[in-house]
Parts: C-alpha cells; sequence; structure tokens
C-alpha cells in the first residue's frame, strides 16, 4: 500500500514535469547579443567609427594645447633669468590661463564624447530592439532577451546573426534618421 502510494506520486510528479516539458518546447524563445550586433552591423560599425573619429579630432586639439603649454614652459624656463619681474609674470599668467583652458577643454571634451556615445549607442539599441521585436512578431516568439540577462541557453536558440542580417538589410547609412555625419 505504501509503495502504491509513492509509486502515485512519483507518476504525478513525472506528468507534471511531462506537460511543463511540452510546453516550454511550444513557446519559442530568443536571445540577442547586442554588443555582437554593435560590433558586427553595418550601423554599428559605422557609429564606432564616428566615435573613434570624434575622439581623434578632440585628442588632437588637447595635444595642441598641450604643446602650447609646453612651449611656453619651455620658453619660460629658458629666458626666466633676463625676463624682468613683470615679463616673467605675464608669462606666468599666461602659462596658468592655458593650463586652466587646456583642462577645461578637456573635461568639455569628455563630457560631449560620453553624450554623443550615449546618444549613438542608444540611438543603435532602440533600433536592434526593434529589429528583434519584427522578428519575435514574425516568427512567432513568445520571448526574446538579451544575452547579458540570461544566465544560461542553448546556442540554438541565438537569433543575433538573423538580427545582424535584418539590421544590415534595413540599414540605410543612417543611424535614428540621422545622416551619417561625414
Amino acid at each position: 500500500m505504501k509503495a502504491m502510494k509513492i509509486f502515485g506520486a512519483i507518476l504525478a510528479c513525472a506528468m507534471v514535469f511531462a506537460g511543463s516539458a511540452s510546453a516550454a518546447d511550444v513557446a519559442k524563445i530568443g536571445v540577442v547579443d547586442f554588443q555582437k550586433v554593435i560590433q558586427e552591423s553595418e550601423a554599428g560599425q559605422q557609429v564606432q567609427e564616428r566615435i573613434r573619429k570624434q575622439g581623434r579630432e578632440m585628442e588632437s586639439d588637447l595635444q595642441e594645447l598641450g604643446q602650447q603649454i609646453e612651449e611656453l614652459q619651455k620658453q619660460l624656463s629658458r629666458d626666466s633669468m633676463v625676463m624682468n619681474k613683470k615679463k616673467r609674470q605675464e608669462k606666468q599668467r599666461e602659462m596658468e590661463i592655458k593650463r586652466y583652458d587646456f583642462q577645461s577643454k578637456k573635461e568639455e571634451y569628455e563630457s560631449e564624447f560620453r553624450q554623443m556615445q550615449s546618444e549613438l549607442v542608444g540611438k543603435l539599441q532602440d533600433e536592434i530592439l526593434s529589429i528583434a521585436e519584427e522578428i519575435g512578431k514574425k516568427e512567432g516568439y513568445l520571448l526574446i532577451v538579451e544575452k547579458n540577462a540570461a544566465v544560461y541557453y542553448p546556442d540554438s536558440i541565438e537569433i543575433t546573426d538573423r538580427v545582424i542580417k535584418a539590421y544590415n538589410e534595413q540599414f540605410d547609412g543612417s543611424i535614428g534618421g540621422e545622416g551619417s555625419g561625414n
């Protein structure tokens, strides 16, 4: 009698798990690696290049300012003994102003760079979400999650390459309705 109850309980558990397993087979779930889409899609590569180009321009401006400060420092060191006090103070003040300008410009550029990067990547993410949603609706997915949100998943449910392909097919050379910026 006791063995019969245990067998019945095991059978009931097996039926419950079998039912939930077959329900899970019906539900299509997909995983998208946003970082890979950004790195490998045409739009993502364009954004990365715009960010790099802007960074190089800002860095070049800062290097130029740094060289001016360096030249002033050399000139002050070299000529300070022959300069009168007033002239030396003027050069020191000029150098301090240049250093302040350098620091201000550096902070301004860093802020602009972060904002530009955030805006462009945000637009990319919005477009990627839209494409993943389209794929989900068209192909009957119940759920599509970002790769970083998943602890484990089989490779068979990853749809990143399909998202990249669809994004490249839809990409018109602009991000979020903007021109390429070139």
